[in-house]
């Protein structure tokens, strides 16, 4: 009798009746639990936050062009230009490692450090003078890289040796701040790094939208024990995010000390960890997850918009707000956000959604499809297939007693 039970629900879940798998689910057959929540991540949230900012953008912008016209025209728009496209690529670096699940705390120091030796050496032309920066800052991501994903050690913490490397390199080679000797300015060029700053982003982006890619650059997120290796792929994509933001916080310190030189601002010597902190924030109150993996379109980039008008508010009101309560706030507001991504954009689960029996969220060994029957019935504890009396004789659906303690 227990045979032809479920060879009945076999047959009716085969025939396409009421519990068989639905074509939406379907891609997510070959998803591993392993690797994080089956199913596709919703996005309305991140679509609805990036609404929010855009609004807020709008209303600064807004009020410093009603009061402080001269800012946002002519050369003094150029400025807040380039400085959005400086801390772009700043948070851009930022988003990036905390996407691949690896937050780079090196960026910031890694952006002073690149800044003070363009200041130095910017005689010799931008290009020139920026290609040992970039460079160097490729050599640390590597070494940073090696560390984090050949001993599954957190991002954090591997790249807080490299921040902590460059700031005694920073000490040894400069004992006060330099003023910058090249010619070059990059307020003719403003709204081509702002273009380039949005299209990297955005496309970015875009791409992350991609089912594969967004869980692919996720993949060293933790699940489960996260000291477990997370395999080939997450190394891989793990050690390029890491590279690409030291990468992009070089060029980042390059542009903001051109921009010091043009304003006749000599480049602090500092360590830099406020700017790491401003850049991680920016990257949080876009919508990027402090756990990884998550993040939106255009959240970076009107994150960093906001900030920056914010900056040049405050400055031209004569607000005097510290950089460190500036990136304290935009962190704590980041976090935040991270708990509104984390509970609005995880898949649905199967209570959320609408009844479906085959929902393929269960990826346990212990997982059945209604196409193969099960070896139990967990209902009745009738068996799928024939037994002989003596084996059901003195056993349940638990077992014998002999076989319990054996």
């Amino acid at each position: 009798m227990a045979y032809e039970l479920n060879s009945d629900v076999t047959d009716a879940g085969q025939l396409g009746g009421r519990h068989s798998r639905s074509a939406a689910n379907l891609e997510d057959v070959f998803d591993d639990p392993e690797h994080g929540e089956v199913g596709r991540d919703r996005l309305g949230v991140h679509f609805a936050w990036e609404g929010v900012l855009a609004l807020g953008v709008i209303a600064l912008g807004y009020l410093l062009f009603a009061s402080h016209r001269d800012t946002v025209s002519g050369d003094g728009l150029r400025g807040v230009l380039v400085l959005l496209a400086s801390l772009g690529l700043l948070a851009l670096a930022a988003s990036i490692s905390l996407r691949v699940g690896a937050p780079n705390l090196a960026i910031g120091s890694v952006a002073v450090a690149s800044g003070l030796y363009y200041a130095q050496n910017s005689t010799n032309g931008l290009v020139a003078t920026s290609l040992w920066p970039v460079l160097l800052a490729l050599g640390l991501g590597l070494a940073m890289a090696l560390l984090v994903v050949g001993f599954q050690v957190p991002g954090w913490a591997g790249s807080l040796v490299g921040a902590l490397v460059t700031v005694a390199w920073i000490e040894y080679k400069f004992q006060a701040p330099v003023e910058v000797q090249g010619e070059y300015s990059p307020l003719p060029h403003a709204y081509y790094l702002v273009a380039g700053f949005a299209v990297l982003t955005v496309v970015a982006g875009l791409l992350g939208l991609i089912k594969p890619v967004r869980r692919g650059i996720g993949r060293f997120r933790p699940v489960g024990d996260p000291a477990s290796r997370r395999g080939g792929v997450a190394a891989t994509l793990t050690s390029f995010g890491i590279i690409g933001a030291t990468v992009l916080a070089a060029l980042a310190g390059v542009f903001l000390a051109a921009a010091s030189g043009t304003a006749d601002v000599p480049v602090a010597q500092e360590h830099g960890f406020d700017l790491t902190a401003l850049a991680i924030g920016i990257a949080l109150v876009g919508g990027t997850s402090a756990f990884g993996r998550r993040g939106g379109v255009f959240g970076t980039l009107l994150a960093t918009s906001l900030v920056t008008l914010l900056i040049v508010y405050g400055d031209e009101a004569g607000w005097r707000i510290s950089d460190w309560i500036l990136a304290a706030s935009a962190v704590a507001t980041g976090l935040v956000v991270t708990r509104l991504v984390e509970t609005f954009g995880r898949p649905l689960s199967a209570e959320d959604g609408p009844e479906d029996w085959s929902d393929v969220g269960i990826g346990t060994s212990t997982a059945t499809s209604w196409s193969t029957p099960s070896s139990t019935d967990a209902w009745s504890g009738l068996s799928a297939t024939p037994t002989s009396p003596a084996t059901t004789s003195s056993g349940t659906q638990w077992g014998s007693e002999t076989d319990r303690w054996r």
